[in-house]
């Protein structure tokens, strides 16, 4: 496995479009990606995981222009998009009629738009990429198996798992070791704060303003 450094990123990308792995840094975790229209390469994510196939991988676009395109946006979810992307903040989207959904994403999909080394990567593939945590899955997850917050601790999980990551792009520790807050958006009903993690609910609501704020179920 390749250590890089952010300004490696240009190689990552060309990894990446040759169907290989690559782990890279979040403010929360470090996450293994892959191309998302290469099923060779998502399925390399599930098998390093031991993550079950039903359980869909993380869709990361460049930019709201983007899931415009792919996804049937409600009024929620462009309000979401506009005011909390780029960041930490997931969506649950209905795939457009016209567009074949990415298997290994499932549908709806579970969407990001990426900040930091993370996002920068995504712009330089030009393309959607899948992801998921670096870490082992549940239930196959032991008391002691927790998502990598350092290149050191993906290295030791690439020795562990066999896991096939081609390269880590070495950001440092990540500091927040949370998850992504999650917001449903169905294309004709309101909004729901599924999870709330790094992104505050209150921030949730305020993007929500114009609408009316979220159901927080």
């Amino acid at each position: 496995m390749d250590v890089l450094t952010p300004h490696q990123l240009p190689h990552a990308a060309r990894l990446l479009a040759a169907g290989e792995m690559v782990a890279v840094p979040t403010p929360r975790w470090y996450m293994l990606c892959a191309r998302a229209a290469d099923p060779a390469a998502t399925s390399a994510i599930f098998r390093a995981k031991q993550r079950p196939t039903a359980k869909p991988l993380l869709l990361l676009l460049d930019s709201p222009a983007t899931a415009e395109i792919l996804f049937d946006l409600s009024t929620d979810a462009r309000l979401l998009t506009g005011g909390l992307w780029p960041g930490d903040l997931a969506l649950r989207l209905p795939w457009k009629p016209a567009v074949e959904p990415v298997a290994a994403v499932g549908s709806p999909a579970l969407v990001g738009c990426p900040d930091g080394v993370l996002g920068q990567l995504v712009a330089l593939a030009g393309e959607p990429l899948a992801a998921a945590v670096c870490s082992i899955s549940t239930p196959a997850a032991g008391e002691k198996d927790h998502p990598a917050l350092t290149a050191g601790q993906v290295a030791v999980f690439q020795r562990t798992m066999r896991a096939g990551i081609a390269a880590v792009v070495d950001g440092g520790i990540c500091p927040h070791g949370r998850r992504m807050t999650i917001v449903d958006c169905p294309a004709v009903a309101a909004a729901r704060l599924e999870r709330e993690g790094t992104v505050h609910a209150r921030a949730v609501e305020a993007a929500l303003a114009p609408a009316g704020g979220p159901h927080v179920g």
